[in-house]
């Protein structure tokens, strides 16, 4: 049986970035954006939490601050499932049986 956390445990990837090392860079959005070779729209959208980190994005961030673009994706990956469960209940699929 999978252990159920909370979802507010689990930070969105993008939101984690800002906080903890883009915003201890210096670096504006724009910035980021330009270094990063990506839009300004799609840098704000991810680090406010209201795009998923796709595995470019993670392989970005690794070459310009060395974070693991591995890591970055299982961050994603737990932020998913955590929001998913909220909605479990929503699910009309009942276990399968072995056959006798």
């Amino acid at each position: 049986m999978a252990i159920k956390l909370h979802p507010s445990l689990y930070p969105h990837p993008g939101q984690w970035l800002k906080l903890d090392v883009v915003e201890p860079h210096g670096m504006t959005v724009t910035e980021l954006a330009a270094h990063l070779g990506v839009s300004r729209q799609n840098m704000s959208m991810l680090l406010n939490g209201h795009a998923a980190l796709s595995a470019m994005m993670a392989l970005r961030f690794e070459k310009a601050f060395g974070i693991s673009a591995d890591t970055l994706l299982r961050m994603q990956a737990a932020w998913d499932l955590a929001q998913a469960r909220t909605r479990e209940g929503e699910l009309k699929v009942t276990r399968v049986r072995e056959a006798a």
